[in-house]
């Protein structure tokens, strides 16, 4: 690899914005905001606004709209039971 072209790789923790929950990862994103982690050391904090902690899919609460059948999506439109 090429010296001196790729960006610096760190520990940085990442916080959900909903729902404070915090994760340790590595990234190349950096920020001016530090916390300190469970270890002690203090690492960059990183806020985002959906995590497996908030999204839907992992969450359970994701809606399946398209598990219908043609025939009970017309009936169910047009009042038909």
């Amino acid at each position: 690899m090429k010296q001196g072209i790729h960006p610096k790789y760190n520990k940085v923790v990442f916080m959900d914005s909903t729902t404070e929950y915090k994760f340790l990862s590595g990234s190349t994103r950096s920020s001016n905001e530090t916390i300190t982690w469970e270890d002690g050391n203090e690492y960059p904090l990183i806020r985002v606004d959906v995590s497996s902690d908030s999204h839907p899919f992992y969450t359970g609460r994701q809606k399946f709209n398209a598990a219908d059948g043609r025939v009970d999506r017309f009936n169910k439109k047009y009042g038909r039971k």
